[in-house]
């Protein structure tokens, strides 16, 4: 008997859909973004053949928008904000000003109202997360001067969305026919301000305490499960009392709740168990964007097309970099910052979204602005491969790159041990390799845990030991010995035999948590692997062991001791 499941028809056939187009943009060297809004095209309504139910991918979209906020919220670095704040906060400011102005311009041509052009021209002003922090990341600029920078304008950038989150519902009626403001409006942005106000200082001086304590009561479980849930609970938990008791959108709500608990000690864990699921919903959130998107657009409306693809990738761009050139920057770091920004992602998509359902922007304006983010998202690739062959031509490129390497404790000059990972097992093998004076370089995808390591006087760069380039940083014909403290069995598979490819004598162990791990690992070039918990087993039978024989010792001189004459 067949039975009718929308829901698991949706969930199945977008997921399906996302990891097959997913995977040939990657295979493509396109970002898997394109593949996940592809697959939304492929099961949404204007396409012919399987067709998932929009109105429950909207739904599921919401929860993915709760954790993609939550995971902004999660990385939220203020002291990155700081670092390059006379930078980033006005030229990312400027920046959006003069994108929204060009979108509203290009709205006018148009024909469209006011409040529609400032819709559409805020959804281009913004950049996506993800797509800039992989491009940063595959090309170890995370922390370099430039990288730092365009970090920092992202940031800005993310907040004064959050803050159009906000503010855009409460102004939804504005302006009237004569350009004024009605009363009403004004009443209800006051409204939206003190309950915006009210729900920030509760969260400052309950949530601060109250989240992090939360969490670390709940780690001292032991559960892994239960530690996932908590983390789980306060995101969706904090969103949805947001929405409830103050009015405010489950977006403010997930960032502040992501946002507080990153000054949690255990904000690194919480963000990698959390990490699939999150990881999830966000496929699925763009998957339902797709699903929106009407690819007729692209024959009956080409020209708005276009311009809305040069207003993000040649109108943002050189605002960009005359904004950063304006503030005496090298021009690679201007040229870095215009390529970075030369796209739109997940915020456009939550404001267009938000537009058409408050009636501020028409279909077309959203169906514009998916267009402009899929062609734009492809296209980025291209600009900074174009960007790392004027890199590798010019010398104030190569002499910031000198500087990035000279950043820290410098790298060791001779053969050298590689601990990749540097989480709780990574932290306490490169301690020890030090104390013993055993020269080692740190490698860790986390810029924090990067910035912890060189605060403590280790050497540590910022990449995936998967990557090319960065194993090219690395110089692997340096390495004497590689060893893999990260938990991920097919991530640390992939960098084994990476590794082996480049230096096939170097000595590698890795880590597994059960048999097949440990087999996958030594299948892909690894000389040896640990798995924890025999090691565990092993040490505890030994220390039972030395117990035992202990023990049979004091009791055979109690004997002894007994059976003596007085």
């Amino acid at each position: 008997m067949l039975h009718h499941t929308p829901l698991l028809d949706t969930i199945a056939a977008g997921l399906v859909f996302a990891f097959a187009l997913g995977a040939l943009a990657t295979r493509a060297r396109l970002s898997p973004l394109v593949g996940y809004l592809a697959a939304g095209v492929v099961v949404g309504p204007y396409t012919p053949g399987i067709l998932a139910d929009q109105a429950l991918a909207t739904e599921l979209s919401e929860i993915g928008v709760i954790l993609l906020m939550f995971g902004v919220g999660l990385h939220f670095s203020l002291r990155d904000l700081l670092d390059v704040k006379a930078i980033a906060i006005p030229g990312a400011v400027a920046q959006i000003v003069l994108a929204t102005a060009l979108g509203a311009g290009l709205a006018w041509l148009l024909e469209w109202p006011l409040s529609a052009g400032l819709m559409f021209g805020l959804a281009l002003s913004v950049a996506s997360t993800v797509v800039l922090l992989r491009a940063l990341e595959d090309r170890r600029l995370l922390d370099s001067p430039r990288g730092k920078i365009a970090i920092g304008w992202l940031i800005v950038e993310d907040l004064a969305m959050v803050l159009a989150l906000v503010l855009v519902p409460a102004m939804a009626g504005a302006p009237a026919e004569d350009g004024s403001v009605p009363s009403n409006v004004w009443v209800s942005l006051v409204l939206t301000v003190l309950k915006v106000t009210g729900f920030i200082a509760i969260m400052l001086v309950v949530g601060r305490r109250a989240i992090p304590w939360t969490l670390e009561r709940i780690a001292g479980t032991g559960s892994r499960e239960l530690f996932t849930l908590c983390v789980l609970a306060i995101a969706l938990g904090v969103a949805l009392g947001a929405a409830l008791l103050f009015d405010v959108s489950f977006a403010l709500g997930a960032f502040f709740a992501g946002m507080l608990l990153a000054e949690s000690e255990f904000s690194h864990k919480a963000a990698s168990d959390s990490l699939p699921l999150r990881d999830a919903f966000a496929v699925l959130f763009f998957v339902s964007v797709g699903m929106l998107f009407d690819p007729h657009i692209l024959v009956e409306h080409p020209l708005p097309v276009l311009a809305t693809f040069a207003i993000i990738v040649i109108g943002k761009s050189l605002a960009a970099l005359a904004l950063v050139l304006a503030f005496r920057h090298p021009l690679s770091t201007a040229l870095t910052i215009s390529v970075s920004l030369a796209q739109i992602g997940e915020f456009s998509f939550i404001l267009a979204g938000l537009g058409v359902e408050l009636g501020l922007l028409p279909e077309m304006g959203r169906d514009l602005i998916l267009a402009g983010a899929i062609l734009s998202i492809i296209c980025n690739p291209l600009l900074f491969a174009a960007l790392d062959r004027w890199s590798r031509h010019h010398d104030t490129a190569d002499g910031e790159k000198k500087a990035i390497v000279a950043s820290g404790p410098p790298a060791p000059a001779g053969l050298y041990v590689l601990v990749i990972g540097y989480g709780r097992v990574g932290s306490a093998i490169a301690q020890i390799l030090r104390e013993r004076a055993v020269p080692l370089l740190v490698l860790d995808t986390d810029p924090d845990l990067v910035d912890r390591a060189q605060a403590q006087g280790i050497p540590a760069i910022c990449g995936n030991a998967a990557n090319p380039r960065v194993l090219a940083e690395v110089n692997p014909t340096q390495v004497r010995l590689a060893l893999l403290a990260i938990p991920q069995p097919l991530e640390a598979g992939e960098i084994v035999a990476r590794l082996r490819e480049a230096k096939p004598d170097m000595t590698i162990i890795a880590r597994g948590h059960s048999d097949a791990e440990v087999q996958h690992l030594l299948q892909h070039g690894a000389d040896g692997a640990v798995m924890a918990e025999r090691v565990m087993a092993l040490r505890m039978a030994e220390m039972a062991s030395h117990s035992l024989a202990y023990h049979e010792r004091l009791d055979a001189a109690q004997a002894a001791s007994q059976a003596a004459p007085p």
